[in-house]
């Protein structure tokens, strides 16, 4: 029996992003001096992240099985299995993707990355985070 799309679920998702993204934007709206000079800030920052992305990933998989789709390679693979289906654009989804990886770096700190690099990272793609509330938000109007 095929799974059926859980729209609260999602919703309640997109919520907690939402609310995530505005807890840091206060935070990315700083300089990268401001942010690196003050550990609370960066650090309240770098969780933030953490739990935006991982609301991203959590919506993805559930997308993915949900639509039977192809079981992706990998976590940072769920956007591009997303873009495949038409759920994500393709350019935009080769934009976000990364994300994952640089949180893998950053949560599991195996790899080093630069607290400037970081911080950096998170400014430029800052926008991202919003956009793919915007196109998960109209994929869920169009499959209700």
């Amino acid at each position: 029996m095929p799974l059926e799309l859980d729209k609260n679920l999602i919703t309640r998702k997109l919520a907690l992003l939402d609310g995530y993204i505005a807890e840091l934007e206060p935070i990315v709206s700083l300089t990268e001096e401001e942010i690196l000079k003050d550990s609370l800030k960066f650090h309240v920052a770098e969780r933030m992240f953490q739990l935006i992305v991982d609301e991203m990933i959590d919506i993805n998989t559930h997308l993915i099985r949900v639509k039977t789709l192809t079981p992706p390679d990998d976590i940072q693979s769920t956007f591009t299995v997303l873009a495949k289906a038409g759920i994500l654009p393709a350019d935009f989804t080769k934009k976000i993707s990364p994300v994952v990886g640089l949180r893998n770096a950053v949560v599991h700190r195996y790899e080093h990355v630069s607290l400037g690099r970081f911080i950096h990272e998170l400014k430029r793609n800052f926008g991202d985070f919003k956009d793919y509330l915007i196109h998960i938000n109209s994929f869920i109007e169009k499959a209700t």
